[in-house]
């Protein structure tokens, strides 16, 4: 697994943040089309993020919940790169010695 820097997890971040803005947002406009449209950006997401940050449990139980009408609503990708970075990102903050 490649160590995630600063910079790939600040794209992961802005990924996430936008596909969950862009799902909500799109979800009055495109109704039933919405799972044509979701779907693939789902397992998009979760691929870049894959490659962003490495792999980690987060990621397959966030795409399985996208997968469920109106739940996929909720910001789990967010959700998804808080999990994974929240230790990762303390370790970049701390001066090294």
């Amino acid at each position: 697994m490649k160590p995630s820097t600063p910079t790939r997890i600040r794209i992961a971040w802005a990924l996430a943040i936008g596909v969950d803005a862009l799902q909500l947002g799109l979800f009055p406009i495109s109704g039933s089309l919405s799972t044509w449209v979701d779907k693939p950006l789902d397992l998009a997401a979760m691929g870049v993020l894959w490659y962003l940050v490495g792999w980690h449990w987060a990621l397959l139980p966030t795409f399985v919940v996208e997968l469920v009408p109106f739940v996929e609503l909720v910001p789990t990708w967010t959700l998804a790169v808080w999990l994974i970075t929240r230790k990762q990102k303390s370790l970049h903050l701390r001066p090294s010695a």
